[in-house]
Protein backbone atom coordinates (compact mmCIF):
# COMPACT_ATOMS: atom_id res chain seq x y z
CA UNK A 1 0.00 0.00 0.00
CA UNK A 2 1.32 3.20 -0.89
CA UNK A 3 0.81 6.30 1.40
CA UNK A 4 1.35 10.16 1.43
CA UNK A 5 1.31 11.86 4.69
CA UNK A 6 0.00 15.18 4.89
CA UNK A 7 0.31 17.70 7.91
CA UNK A 8 1.87 21.08 8.49
CA UNK A 9 3.49 19.52 11.67
CA UNK A 10 7.15 17.98 11.00
CA UNK A 11 6.62 16.07 14.62
CA UNK A 12 3.05 14.60 13.14
CA UNK A 13 4.23 13.41 10.24
CA UNK A 14 6.83 11.88 11.74
CA UNK A 15 5.17 9.97 14.36
CA UNK A 16 2.91 8.47 11.31
CA UNK A 17 5.86 7.45 9.56
CA UNK A 18 7.39 5.72 12.06
CA UNK A 19 4.35 3.91 13.16
CA UNK A 20 3.51 3.16 9.65
CA UNK A 21 7.10 1.62 9.27
CA UNK A 22 5.78 -1.29 11.19
CA UNK A 23 3.39 -1.94 9.20
CA UNK A 24 4.30 -4.76 6.86
CA UNK A 25 3.30 -3.98 3.15
CA UNK A 26 2.85 0.08 3.34
CA UNK A 27 5.26 2.47 1.75
CA UNK A 28 5.16 5.53 2.48
CA UNK A 29 6.21 7.45 -0.81
CA UNK A 30 5.96 11.24 -0.03
CA UNK A 31 5.33 13.81 2.47
CA UNK A 32 3.24 16.86 2.20
CA UNK A 33 2.68 19.84 4.81
CA UNK A 34 -0.23 21.52 3.21
CA UNK A 35 -3.16 20.79 1.22
CA UNK A 36 -1.60 22.57 -2.08
CA UNK A 37 1.45 20.54 -2.11
CA UNK A 38 -0.52 17.04 -1.01
CA UNK A 39 -2.35 17.28 -4.39
CA UNK A 40 0.73 17.65 -6.19
CA UNK A 41 2.49 14.61 -4.69
CA UNK A 42 -0.72 12.78 -4.81
CA UNK A 43 -0.69 13.51 -8.81
CA UNK A 44 3.23 12.12 -9.05
CA UNK A 45 2.52 9.38 -6.82
CA UNK A 46 -0.54 8.24 -6.88
CA UNK A 47 -1.10 6.93 -3.29
CA UNK A 48 -3.87 3.81 -2.49
CA UNK A 49 -3.85 6.32 0.57
CA UNK A 50 -3.88 9.59 1.88
CA UNK A 51 -3.17 10.48 5.44
CA UNK A 52 -4.50 13.88 5.70
CA UNK A 53 -4.94 16.70 8.16
CA UNK A 54 -7.65 18.87 7.94
CA UNK A 55 -6.16 22.17 9.86
CA UNK A 56 -3.38 23.51 7.70
CA UNK A 57 -2.60 26.50 6.48
CA UNK A 58 -4.31 27.32 2.52
CA UNK A 59 -6.05 24.60 1.35
CA UNK A 60 -7.36 22.66 4.05
CA UNK A 61 -7.77 19.05 4.00
CA UNK A 62 -11.62 19.13 3.42
CA UNK A 63 -10.98 20.68 0.49
CA UNK A 64 -7.75 18.71 -0.97
CA UNK A 65 -10.56 15.31 0.22
CA UNK A 66 -12.69 17.36 -2.24
CA UNK A 67 -10.12 17.53 -5.27
CA UNK A 68 -8.41 13.89 -4.97
CA UNK A 69 -12.12 12.71 -5.14
CA UNK A 70 -11.74 13.93 -8.81
CA UNK A 71 -8.38 11.64 -9.12
CA UNK A 72 -8.11 8.65 -10.89
CA UNK A 73 -7.81 6.15 -9.26
CA UNK A 74 -9.05 7.79 -6.42
CA UNK A 75 -7.08 7.61 -3.28
CA UNK A 76 -8.42 6.74 0.14
CA UNK A 77 -8.38 9.36 2.34
CA UNK A 78 -7.66 9.07 6.12
CA UNK A 79 -8.48 12.25 8.51
CA UNK A 80 -5.85 12.33 11.21
CA UNK A 81 -6.62 15.24 13.26
CA UNK A 82 -6.59 16.99 16.22
CA UNK A 83 -9.84 18.46 16.52
CA UNK A 84 -12.79 15.91 16.58
CA UNK A 85 -15.23 18.12 15.84
CA UNK A 86 -14.35 18.19 12.23
CA UNK A 87 -15.63 14.23 11.48
CA UNK A 88 -19.25 14.94 10.37
CA UNK A 89 -17.30 16.75 7.81
CA UNK A 90 -14.72 14.49 7.54
CA UNK A 91 -17.44 11.90 6.29
CA UNK A 92 -18.88 13.93 4.10
CA UNK A 93 -15.60 14.58 2.54
CA UNK A 94 -15.49 11.01 1.24
CA UNK A 95 -13.17 9.61 4.13
CA UNK A 96 -12.75 6.30 4.96
CA UNK A 97 -11.72 6.62 8.41
CA UNK A 98 -11.02 10.18 10.85
CA UNK A 99 -8.37 9.39 14.03
CA UNK A 100 -8.32 11.56 16.65
CA UNK A 101 -3.87 12.94 17.51
CA UNK A 102 -2.30 11.48 19.22
CA UNK A 103 -2.96 8.63 16.51
CA UNK A 104 -2.61 5.48 18.57
CA UNK A 105 -0.94 2.48 16.58
CA UNK A 106 -4.46 -0.21 17.02
CA UNK A 107 -6.65 2.69 15.52
CA UNK A 108 -3.99 3.01 13.13
CA UNK A 109 -3.61 0.06 12.18
CA UNK A 110 -7.73 -0.70 12.22
CA UNK A 111 -7.98 2.11 9.20
CA UNK A 112 -5.29 0.19 7.18
CA UNK A 113 -7.53 -2.57 7.44
CA UNK A 114 -10.52 -0.36 6.24
CA UNK A 115 -8.59 0.98 3.25
CA UNK A 116 -7.55 -2.72 2.10
CA UNK A 117 -11.29 -3.18 2.33
CA UNK A 118 -11.98 -0.13 0.06
CA UNK A 119 -9.64 -0.82 -1.85
CA UNK A 120 -11.12 -4.30 -2.91
CA UNK A 121 -14.13 -2.85 -3.55
CA UNK A 122 -16.21 -2.84 -0.28
CA UNK A 123 -17.12 0.13 1.88
CA UNK A 124 -16.90 2.65 -0.82
CA UNK A 125 -18.45 6.16 0.55
CA UNK A 126 -20.71 8.54 -2.06
CA UNK A 127 -21.54 11.32 -0.20
CA UNK A 128 -20.77 14.37 -1.58
CA UNK A 129 -18.64 16.68 -0.20
CA UNK A 130 -20.43 19.66 1.70
CA UNK A 131 -17.97 22.70 1.81
CA UNK A 132 -17.39 24.88 -1.43
CA UNK A 133 -14.29 24.86 -2.88
CA UNK A 134 -12.08 28.07 -2.87
CA UNK A 135 -9.88 26.83 -6.01
CA UNK A 136 -10.62 24.61 -9.15
CA UNK A 137 -8.25 21.71 -9.59
CA UNK A 138 -6.78 21.48 -13.56
CA UNK A 139 -4.47 17.98 -14.27
CA UNK A 140 -4.20 17.57 -18.00
CA UNK A 141 -0.90 15.45 -19.38
CA UNK A 142 0.64 14.62 -15.49
CA UNK A 143 0.83 18.30 -14.45
CA UNK A 144 -1.43 20.14 -11.80
CA UNK A 145 -2.86 23.00 -11.32
CA UNK A 146 -4.96 25.07 -8.45
CA UNK A 147 -6.80 28.31 -10.17
CA UNK A 148 -8.38 30.41 -7.06
CA UNK A 149 -12.05 30.83 -7.87
CA UNK A 150 -10.95 34.47 -7.04
CA UNK A 151 -9.48 34.78 -10.13
CA UNK A 152 -11.83 32.82 -12.66
CA UNK A 153 -12.99 34.96 -15.23
CA UNK A 154 -15.42 32.90 -17.02
CA UNK A 155 -16.15 29.83 -17.77
CA UNK A 156 -17.04 28.05 -20.96
CA UNK A 157 -17.72 24.41 -22.51
CA UNK A 158 -15.58 22.97 -25.13
CA UNK A 159 -16.54 19.18 -26.01
CA UNK A 160 -16.07 17.27 -22.78
CA UNK A 161 -13.91 19.68 -21.24
CA UNK A 162 -14.40 23.00 -19.75
CA UNK A 163 -11.76 25.76 -20.21
CA UNK A 164 -11.25 28.08 -17.24
CA UNK A 165 -10.45 31.47 -18.20
CA UNK A 166 -8.50 32.95 -15.23
CA UNK A 167 -6.35 35.94 -14.38
CA UNK A 168 -3.16 33.84 -15.29
CA UNK A 169 -4.53 32.19 -18.97
CA UNK A 170 -6.94 29.25 -19.82
CA UNK A 171 -6.99 25.89 -18.20
CA UNK A 172 -8.89 22.74 -19.16
CA UNK A 173 -11.06 21.17 -16.60
CA UNK A 174 -13.19 17.92 -16.75
CA UNK A 175 -15.91 18.96 -14.85
CA UNK A 176 -19.24 20.20 -16.02
CA UNK A 177 -21.07 23.38 -16.22
CA UNK A 178 -24.39 22.27 -14.17
CA UNK A 179 -21.83 21.21 -11.67
CA UNK A 180 -20.38 24.59 -10.98
CA UNK A 181 -23.50 26.45 -11.81
CA UNK A 182 -24.91 24.69 -8.98
CA UNK A 183 -21.70 24.62 -6.43
CA UNK A 184 -21.04 28.46 -6.98
CA UNK A 185 -24.26 30.06 -7.58
CA UNK A 186 -23.61 33.37 -5.75
CA UNK A 187 -20.00 33.67 -8.03
CA UNK A 188 -21.16 32.44 -11.57
CA UNK A 189 -23.96 33.15 -13.83
CA UNK A 190 -25.44 31.30 -16.87
CA UNK A 191 -25.03 33.82 -20.19
CA UNK A 192 -25.22 30.89 -22.47
CA UNK A 193 -25.94 27.21 -22.75
CA UNK A 194 -22.16 26.66 -22.70
CA UNK A 195 -20.55 29.96 -20.75
CA UNK A 196 -20.75 30.88 -17.20
CA UNK A 197 -19.43 34.28 -16.30
CA UNK A 198 -18.32 35.59 -12.73
CA UNK A 199 -21.07 38.38 -11.50
CA UNK A 200 -18.25 41.02 -11.00
CA UNK A 201 -16.72 40.43 -14.42
CA UNK A 202 -19.78 42.10 -16.08
CA UNK A 203 -19.65 45.69 -17.29
CA UNK A 204 -22.53 46.16 -19.39
CA UNK A 205 -24.72 44.53 -21.66
CA UNK A 206 -24.66 45.60 -25.43
CA UNK A 207 -26.25 44.96 -28.65
CA UNK A 208 -24.10 43.86 -31.71
CA UNK A 209 -24.72 44.75 -34.74
CA UNK A 210 -26.67 41.58 -36.12
CA UNK A 211 -28.69 41.90 -32.85
CA UNK A 212 -27.37 39.73 -30.64
CA UNK A 213 -27.13 40.90 -27.47
CA UNK A 214 -23.53 40.58 -26.18
CA UNK A 215 -21.55 40.63 -22.06
CA UNK A 216 -18.76 42.90 -21.89
CA UNK A 217 -16.64 41.73 -19.73
CA UNK A 218 -14.13 43.71 -17.45
CA UNK A 219 -10.96 41.24 -18.30
CA UNK A 220 -12.76 40.00 -21.33
CA UNK A 221 -10.54 40.01 -24.51
CA UNK A 222 -13.83 40.52 -26.83
CA UNK A 223 -17.09 40.53 -25.69
CA UNK A 224 -19.11 37.02 -25.01
CA UNK A 225 -22.33 36.11 -26.89
CA UNK A 226 -25.77 36.06 -24.68
CA UNK A 227 -28.58 33.52 -25.79
CA UNK A 228 -31.98 34.60 -26.02
CA UNK A 229 -33.67 32.79 -22.84
CA UNK A 230 -30.78 34.43 -20.34
CA UNK A 231 -30.68 38.25 -21.55
CA UNK A 232 -33.55 39.48 -19.27
CA UNK A 233 -32.37 37.34 -16.25
CA UNK A 234 -29.29 38.74 -16.82
CA UNK A 235 -30.11 42.02 -17.44
CA UNK A 236 -31.42 41.97 -13.70
CA UNK A 237 -28.49 40.77 -12.34
CA UNK A 238 -26.28 43.63 -13.89
CA UNK A 239 -28.64 46.07 -12.59
CA UNK A 240 -27.69 44.87 -9.11
CA UNK A 241 -23.71 44.80 -9.52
Amino acid sequence: MRVVIVDDEPLARARLRELLGEMPGVEVVAEAADGHAALHACAEHAPDLVLLDIVMPGIDGLEAAHHLGAFEPRPAVVFCTAFDAHALSAFDAQAIDYLVKPVRPERLAAAIERVRMFAAGRGQATAAPAAQRTHLCARMRGSLRLIPIDDVHYLQAEEKYVVVHHARGEDLIEESLKSLEDEFPERFVRIHRNCLVARHEIIELKRAGDGHVQAVLRHGKQPLEVSRRCVSMLRETVKHL
